[in-house]
């Protein structure tokens, strides 16, 4: 018996205040019955969502009726329809309604095929929605990263005063030309970014300070870009009143995990003269997901 293929991916939509739109967009993705939601995680101050939708992919079949597109571009659409971006505001950076989908490849499935569904996407997004669409990782020609993206559209700086991203973007030209959709993006839309790698962990650890600058250091030293911890990018981001969390991507978890990022971060904060209290992940683990999946499907 063939064993099943399975992909996933990770969409984080600029919203968590308003439920009804959610409840939409949740509603979208249920319409494909071979997708399935196996975590949302929910922040309401950075007001940003994030959804892991797993589904098999098919060997031979055409991406035109691929069950994970079809349910995440259908997520997209409903997005869109719901969701004014030039209203957002929160403590998380973000391009677009939409800000960002990555694709993983899961269980007996490549690298290749989870860049053709994301590159598949990421035209239909361009075409029929008429959002512009950037690519990164596999499904990037080049293998252009996400965070270079990320800095050319200026994605990493606060565009009010203090430490707040609100509205849409500043101007309807674009820095950096996309590589599907329109040149110039709608400002109740923004842009969407597109990728694929291989599997991504999310950890965030809450730092007690008000502090952005000393947090922003320790984040910067914890990353391989600030010659810390290799395979690891971090940022810092205001959280709550008296807490500003370092937020990290751990590119290869294997290499570089959540306690290794967690003791680094608290003997930095330390430095600081600052305490760092225990971290958290955003979603499952890739082993996990894949037996909530199977689990499910039973």
């Amino acid at each position: 018996m063939l064993k099943p293929m399975l992909a996933c991916c990770k969409i984080y939509i600029s919203e968590s205040r308003n439920k009804a739109a959610l409840k939409a967009i949740e509603r979208a993705a249920k319409l494909c019955s071979e997708a399935r939601i196996v975590n949302k995680y929910e922040d309401e101050t950075y007001n940003r969502v994030g959804y892991t939708l797993v589904s098999k992919l098919r060997p031979s079949s055409s991406l035109d009726s691929c069950p994970l597109k079809d349910a995440a571009l259908a997520m997209v659409a409903t997005a869109f329809k719901n969701i004014d971006f030039d209203t957002h505001s929160g403590t998380h950076p973000r391009l677009g309604v939409v800000d960002h989908i990555c694709f993983h490849p899961l269980a007996n499935t490549s690298l290749e095929q989870t860049a053709n569904v994301a590159k598949s996407l990421a035209s239909d997004v361009g075409k029929i929605l008429e959002v512009p669409t950037y690519l990164y990782g596999a499904a990037h020609e080049n293998g252009r990263t996400l965070d270079s993206i990320r800095r050319e559209l200026g994605y990493f700086s606060p565009n009010i005063q203090g430490n707040v991203w609100a509205g849409g973007l500043k101007s309807q030209d674009l820095p950096l030309a996309p590589d599907e959709g329109p040149s110039q993006a709608d400002s109740s839309k923004g842009v969407i970014v597109i990728g694929t790698t291989k599997w991504v962990d999310n950890y965030n650890v809450p730092v007690f300070s008000t502090n952005i600058s000393a947090v922003r250091r320790i984040a910067k030293r914890v990353s391989e870009r600030g010659g810390g911890l290799p395979a690891v990018q971090a940022m810092a981001l205001v959280h709550e009143e008296g807490v500003i969390e370092v937020a990290c991507n751990l590119l290869d978890p294997q290499l570089v995990g959540g306690e290794k990022v967690q003791d680094e971060v608290e003997r930095l904060a330390v430095e600081e003269g600052m305490v760092a209290v225990k971290g958290y992940f955003t979603d499952f683990s890739r082993d996990k997901i894949i037996k909530m999946f199977l689990e499910e499907g039973n």
